[in-house]
């Protein structure tokens, strides 16, 4: 205990004694309720695991409220600090098991299992049983099926069950106007939900805790009857977690938590690079709580992949209450629930923080209590305190308020109102005061959270968020790691790498990359083999130990001959051709997926020599380097065909975005990047006008629809829009929304213009819409002329060029073409026969085209008085 408590002794008002003293208070109670066992056990496996490697968490639950437990190296977080009550824990007022939530690593928790299991004894530990039941939908389902009702008919009544938490069929049948009246009408419907209601909330299967075990003092039948699911090797009880601790048996909670599993990789590639400069290890438990560059870090929202403070409204509230210290992280972990949330507690606690309104206490004596709040009742053990400075509780007893106070037991709360402001009468408060304050209580008892709970969780998001804040790129690639096989997260933390980190993406490479995204310094990550679909951990890992074992591969030939094809098979090849992986081998991406099916037969063949036995002229294995292949060189693929390539294998666009082949027709269409909104928002700000309160300014931007349009009821929806530069949120509000919802389908590029504002909920900027069209309908409505340059083509040429153009034959845009050779140049304007729609997909067919240089387009600007459209007087685009 004396080295934990040193690092905080100098900073701290607390004294050795005052430790000592409730380490005493904490013993008497542990020993006396029996439970000096419990916290061994639990020390035992928690210490364990520490020293085997496998990171645990800084202690959850009302756990970390226990200096005993902190003294044991259970929980890591000092409780006297942080004002966190043991008797919220354990209380011997109220005789129940402790129970400690620990977190483990999620890759390590089933490795904790097995320790506990061999040092107790595999016949005394055992995990848990949960039995699912048939909830209203599922019984429905269930019954229809076996009633031999059709799927499809099933399916509709299952859906006129409201989808309310934990609803009845009685309720769904009070609730659905048309499950009553299909009960009424169709006798088949009526039976089937007849049936249902009496087997709903049977169980249904047996399942196992998700982390639940238990430990026993002699083998577990001696206590409960055991269950071994069919073709399964472990058992567990057939009580479930209720039911063993009337049992006798005391349960632990062996829970995992991946953002365990980040810490842990990114501080091990942190103290790599440490070790090389010379610095001392990064111990992640011993980290300053008072670091500015992570308070600037959350007070700007940067918080993707800090733990608990990821959603949008939780970035917007954290914004807004730019914290300064741990309490302030405390409490907003706290508060961020729905019940606060719905009752204003937050922005009031915010407003307070900031001095926007008055900090007040309900009674004088309650300030030291409700000083870290601002007068806020935000945590449980708040509740606990005032009960005992004010009615003189013993904070046992005050946790059987809080418990009562929970509950709402009417005659319970009956007589603790009447002990309340017995034991406030004698501490001299006014009759009157005493019975608001116990009302305020009362209220703030559907809202206050346990603060252990915040505190230890509080921990773990300042740990990631300083992670973030002094090592982004370590950090970010443990992040960008834990979530390889979910792509929308990954795009998500890739863009957050990029904009908020600074941070360089390089892409895929079979000379460097490994299973996992890896930091190759401060500034770079290297993408990790594993985030490319169809290719599996065993396939990334045989390519990465050929490459230490014999060096970097030469060849497609040489990587399909060195690396097991039953690892490397066709299907993988072609993801990493595609993904980009191979691109350093020399060839482009055409040439590489055309030699494919020979390398294939290639490294087949040696394999069968091998298999064979067949040896060089030394008498060794011929296990010789591929001999070299001249590959026939394809023109590349365009650039659209790679990008959907990358999609396709690593779920978005690495090496260039879609609207990089329409930079020119972008470039004269729009206002400019969305990347430049802010530019171009601050630069018109002063001349726009104000709509609704709010700034807009009239812009027009263009890009794709990543994700297609999001609908909010008839009269509302969102859709992304993204160039490359940047992305946007636009808005389609009535009439736009039923005139344009078509323009915005998944994948397609779109010109839209709006008036950009600030959006109040994510801080960044949205796009109120007027109007939209897909780029091909700009371009052939805003279309004035083709200029195409051609160098060494013959008369027949312009027979080629004819066939091209013919899909957009009869437009209005003149085409004119620049001829340049070492002696002379021309410039020819062809005749109104030769005039053209301007269509995108027949540009891109021209820039394919032999003997073209170049296409240029002429279309209406977007700016000044050449605006694109045309809308009424009071939208004038500048």
């Amino acid at each position: 205990m004396e080295v934990r408590i040193a690092h905080y002794r100098d900073a701290l008002p607390f004294t050795r004694e005052t430790y000592v003293e409730r380490l005493d208070t904490e013993l008497d109670v542990i020993v006396t309720m029996g439970f000096p066992g419990y916290f061994l056990i639990v020390a035992d496996f928690i210490n364990w695991s520490k020293v085997n490697g496998i990171p645990v968490g800084p202690g959850r639950g009302s756990g970390a409220g226990s200096l005993v437990a902190y003294a044991l190296k259970i929980t890591d977080l000092d409780p006297l600090p942080q004002d966190l009550l043991f008797e919220r824990f354990l209380n011997p007022e109220r005789v129940s098991m402790p129970d400690f939530d620990v977190d483990f690593c999620m890759e390590g928790r089933d490795r904790v299992i097995d320790y506990v299991s061999r040092k107790y004894g595999a016949d005394k530990v055992s995990q848990i049983i949960t039995y699912g039941t048939m909830a209203a939908k599922a019984v429905v389902r269930d019954t229809g099926r076996v009633l031999g009702m059709g799927y499809g008919q099933v399916d509709s009544i299952a859906k006129l069950i409201p989808t309310t938490l934990g609803i009845t069929l009685d309720n769904a049948i009070a609730e659905s106007a048309e499950l009553r009246e299909r009960m009424a009408n169709e006798e088949e419907v009526a039976t089937l939900i007849e049936l249902a209601r009496k087997l709903e909330d049977l169980t249904r299967n047996a399942g196992k805790h998700a982390g639940g075990v238990v430990i026993a003092p002699t083998p577990l039948p001696d206590f409960a009857p055991l269950y071994c699911e069919e073709g399964g090797e472990s058992v567990v009880t057939q009580f479930d977690k209720d039911d063993v601790e009337k049992a006798g048996l005391v349960k632990f909670d062996f829970l995992g938590l991946r953002t365990l599993t980040i810490i842990d990789w990114a501080v091990k590639a942190i103290n790599v690079r440490r070790a090389i400069s010379g610095e001392v290890a990064l111990d992640i438990t011993q980290l300053p709580m008072d670091d500015a560059l992570t308070y600037a870090l959350l007070s700007r929202g940067d918080t993707t992949a800090v733990f608990q403070f990821e959603s949008r409204g939780m970035k917007d509230y954290i914004r807004k209450l730019q914290p300064q210290g741990f309490d302030d992280i405390v409490a907003l972990a706290a508060l961020f629930r729905p019940g606060p949330l719905g009752a204003g507690m937050v922005d009031n606690f915010i407003d307070r923080r900031h001095g926007r309104a008055a900090v007040s206490y309900p009674h004088p004596s309650l300030e030291p209590i409700l000083k870290p709040t601002y007068g806020v009742i935000v945590y449980q053990e708040q509740v606990m305190q005032i009960a005992q400075v004010l009615a003189g509780y013993t904070l046992g007893g005050a946790d059987l308020l809080r418990r009562a106070m929970g509950k709402k037991i009417a005659s319970e709360m009956a007589q603790q109102r009447s002990v309340f402001q017995d034991g406030a009468a004698k501490n001299g408060v006014d009759p009157d005061v005493a019975r608001g304050i116990f009302d305020l209580m009362e209220k703030f008892a559907d809202y206050g959270f346990n603060k252990s709970h915040s505190a230890a969780y509080a921990l773990v998001a300042y740990q990631t968020a300083w992670l973030k804040a002094h090592y982004p790129a370590e950090f970010m690639a443990a992040t960008l790691s834990s979530d390889m096989d979910n792509t929308d997260k990954l795009v998500g933390f890739i863009d957050d790498a990029k904009e908020a980190c600074n941070l360089s993406i390089l892409p895929p490479d079979i000379q460097s990359s490994t299973y996992m995204f890896e930091a190759l310094d401060s500034k770079r990550i290297r993408y990790g083999l594993g985030a490319i679909k169809g290719v599996g951990r065993a396939a990334c890992e045989a390519i990465a130990d050929q490459r230490v074992a014999r060096g970097p591969y030469t060849s497609l030939d040489d990587l399909a001959q060195r690396v097991d094809s039953n690892r490397l098979n066709k299907r993988v090849l072609e993801a990493l051709v595609h993904s980009g992986a191979l691109d350093s081998l020399g060839h482009n991406r055409a040439t590489l997926m055309n030699h494919l099916p020979e390398a294939m037969r290639g490294a087949e063949q040696q394999a069968r020599n091998r298999d064979a036995g067949q040896i060089d002229i030394f008498g060794n294995a011929a296990v010789s380097a591929a001999p070299e292949v001249v590959l026939r060189k394809l023109p590349e693929w365009s650039l659209l065909t790679r990008l959907n390539g990358e999609r396709e294998t690593l779920g978005h666009y690495l090496s260039g975005h879609p609207a990089d082949a329409y930079k020119d027709e972008l470039r004269q269409l729009t206002s400019g990047p969305i990347g430049k909104a802010e530019e171009l928002y601050r630069s018109l700000q002063a001349t726009a006008e104000k709509r609704r309160g709010q700034i807009e300014i009239p812009i027009i931007f263009g890009g794709i629809v990543p994700s297609g349009l999001r609908r909010r009821g008839d009269a509302m929806g969102f859709a992304a829009i993204e160039d490359g530069s940047g992305r946007i949120e636009v808005g389609l509000f009535r009439e736009a929304l039923t005139e344009y919802a078509g323009v915005f389908a998944k994948d397609q590029m779109v010109v839209v213009a709006g008036g950009l504002a600030i959006d109040e909920y994510s801080g960044g900027y949205q796009l109120k819409l007027r109007q939209a069209w897909t780029l091909a309908q700009a371009c052939e409505r805003f279309g004035r002329g083709l200029r195409i340059q051609v160098a060494n083509v013959s008369p027949k040429w312009l027979d080629q060029l004819s066939k091209t153009l013919k899909p957009a034959q009869a437009g209005a845009a003149a085409v004119r073409l620049l001829y340049k050779n070492q002696t002379a140049r021309t410039e020819l304007q062809l005749g109104d026969a030769w005039r053209v729609r301007i269509l995108p997909e027949v540009v891109e067919d021209l820039r394919q085209l032999d003997g073209v240089i170049e296409v240029q387009l002429s279309l209406a600007r977007a700016s000044g008085t050449d605006a694109i459209i045309r809308p009424s007087s009071d939208w004038n685009l500048r």
